[in-house]
């Protein structure tokens, strides 16, 4: 029986190097050629059986054992965000104004790390790893498009896993959560349509900013009085224009936001219940409206048996008492499509420290030592699926 602790530390400097290496060419979504050519070649050394241009740069990397099986999917996100990095790190990023600052490197090297190990021991396995690493998770999102374009078939996958770094929980652990993990979310914008005129002279306007007021409090109830209040949801408005100056009473206003639930007949119905609550404060105020809903991530749900697979893996690496149940968030993820499409799990990688800059923030960095533990977490799953 092979020692897979001892076979993931003898590549502890292969994940960092692979990690420093990918951070330093950071590319958000749909413009991630280096990133995608670095994951390719990596395959492609391996030995993998390697695919490119799926939804533009996707990537999988197929690890075939020759021994009919089951098929596991191991994805990993490569896009990054648009922040100047601020980390003085020695190997910070070489793309001014674009950081990974959300772990997307480390999700990466860990996925190829993985395969590097899975495929020196795939005589202790039977079946087929799918390594996707995918584009544009940070939107407009890539999970769909590949699957449209059959990631999930040939061979058709029948179990699905992803990982990410989680500064919420405490370095060194892991955190697996059975059920919803990661909210649905969606964008909306409105445009109010009235008619301006001199800030003397109200009578003659139709005042688009004093509609958007009515509008932000309406769509507030929507959250406090139309759903059950064990029901978590968030309806925000994150952004409100208008007007160009003290005495001019604006013609219109434009205002954008964000939805968030858990549930997924909630998530269906958003678009029927932002609209009616818009058309009847616009209508009662004399006003036209443009209302735009854009459908984002389904709900993040984890299978409850991988769920516990994934814990029981998570055990084996990191002891009982730190694998932990990481509290669930309005945050999303679209991780999500793959999860409709196979039993999978998405599992929580602890990089949380007293100090350290959250994710999606221009000065986020972890300690590296622990991307072994989500190496050696992806190969147990692996071999307990796969054995």
């Amino acid at each position: 029986m092979v020692d897979i602790h001892k076979l993931v530390s003898e590549h502890k400097e292969l994940v960092i190097k692979t990690r420093r290496d990918l951070h330093r060419i950071p590319e958000v979504g749909y413009t991630e050629e280096k990133t995608s050519a670095y994951v390719a070649d990596y395959l492609t050394r391996e030995g993998l059986e390697v695919q490119t241009g799926i939804a533009q740069f996707g990537v999988v990397g197929l690890l075939d054992t020759g021994k009919p099986g089951p098929t596991l999917m191991v994805r990993a996100d490569i896009d990054a965000l648009p922040l100047q990095e601020e980390t003085g790190l020695e190997f910070a990023s070489t793309h001014d104004g674009v950081m990974h600052a959300c772990g997307h490197d480390a999700h990466m090297a860990m996925g190829l790390v993985a395969a590097t190990v899975l495929n020196k021991i795939k005589d202790e396995f039977t079946g087929t790893v799918k390594f996707i690493f995918q584009p544009a998770e940070e939107g407009p999102g890539g999970a769909e498009p590949m699957i449209k374009e059959g990631v999930m078939e040939n061979p058709k996958v029948d179990y699905a896993i992803g990982c990410h770094v989680w500064p919420d929980i405490p370095e060194g652990t892991i955190g697996v959560r059975s059920g919803p993990f990661l909210a649905a979310m969606d964008r909306w914008d409105l445009k109010i349509i009235g008619k301006g005129g001199h800030g003397a002279m109200p009578h003659q306007c139709v005042d688009a900013l004093e509609v958007g007021t009515q509008v932000v409090n309406a769509l507030q109830r929507i959250s406090s009085r139309h759903m059950s209040p064990l029901e978590p949801v968030v309806v925000t408005v994150g952004s409100f224009h208008a007007g160009t100056a003290f005495n001019i009473i604006p013609g219109e206003a434009e205002l954008n936001g964000t939805t968030r639930t858990f549930n997924l007949d909630v998530w269906h119905s958003w678009e029927e219940r932002l609209d009616k609550v818009i058309r009847g404060v616009c209508e009662s105020m004399g006003v036209e409206y443009e209302f735009k809903f854009s459908k984002g991530y389904p709900p993040t749900i984890n299978d409850e048996a991988m769920s516990d697979l994934v814990r029981r893996c998570a055990t084996d690496v990191v002891g009982a008492d730190k694998v932990v149940e990481p509290a669930k968030t309005m945050g999303g993820e679209d991780m999500s499509f793959f999860l409709q499409k196979a039993k999978g799990c998405f599992f929580a990688l602890g990089v949380g420290s007293e100090g350290r800059a959250p994710v999606h923030n221009p000065q986020f960095t972890f300690n590296e030592d622990v991307l072994t533990l989500g190496v050696e977490t992806h190969c147990r799953y692996a071999l307990e699926l796969l054995g």
